[in-house]
This record gives C-alpha cells, structure tokens and sequence, in this order.
C-alpha cells in the first residue's frame, strides 16, 4: 500500500513563496496520477492543480498563473510551487493519488490522500 506524505507547509505574508512537496513510499501496482487540494476553513475540498504521467497539467482558475506543480519519477515525489501568495490560499493542502486503472492483476487500486500540510498566508 503505498502512503503519501505532504511537507512545505508553513506561514508567509502575502506575495511570498512556498514549495509543498509530496513524496510517495510503499509498494503498490498502481500507476496514479497526481493532483493537489486544499480545504479552507469552513469551506469543502478543491481541487488546485493535478499532474499526469505524461506531465500535462490543469490547474483551478484561482491558482493558474501562481502556482506550478511538477513531478520527480524518480524520486516519487510531486511539487507544487506556490508564488504570489494570497491571504485566500490559506488552507491545508492535500496530496492525491488518483489510480489510472481500479485494477493491477488482483490488486485493488485506491484513490490515496496524505495527512495535509497547512498553509497560512497573512496580509
């Protein structure tokens, strides 16, 4: 089962940077696309930006521009590069793993969320 675990969070004032980064470990048959999230308080889940194994990327109309997520296969880890931060990024940010197939042989391939790290941007 493979675990994803978030780090980068932290606090900035407006305008600043920050770069969130997602490392996968664990065994899985899986292959999984990537994409981030964030949960402000008070308010459901977005989506914020989502990468998939040939790189191509999307992003969520009030990121695009600001933020740029990128992959290391290598390393397992996917990054999401944050610029220009505004007061209303503050959120915790989520690591996703969206499965490309339910099944690998008779393994069952699950949508996988890390813990969330928290980023706070004050004005």
């Amino acid at each position: 089962q493979v675990q994803l675990a978030e780090s980068g969070g932290g606090s900035v004032q407006a305008g600043g940077s920050l770069r969130l980064s997602c490392a996968a470990s664990g065994y899985t048959p899986c292959s999984y696309d990537m994409s981030w999230y964030r949960q402000a308080p008070g308010k459901e889940r977005e989506f914020v930006s989502g990468i998939d194994s040939a790189g191509s990327t999307s992003y969520a109309d009030s990121v695009l521009g600001r933020f740029t997520i990128s992959q290391d296969n290598a390393k397992k880890t996917v990054y999401l590069q944050m610029d220009s931060l505004k007061a209303e990024d503050t959120a915790i940010y989520y690591c996703k793993g969206d499965p490309r197939r339910r099944r690998a042989g008779t393994w069952y391939c699950a949508d996988n969320w890390g813990q969330g790290t928290q980023v706070t941007v004050s004005s």
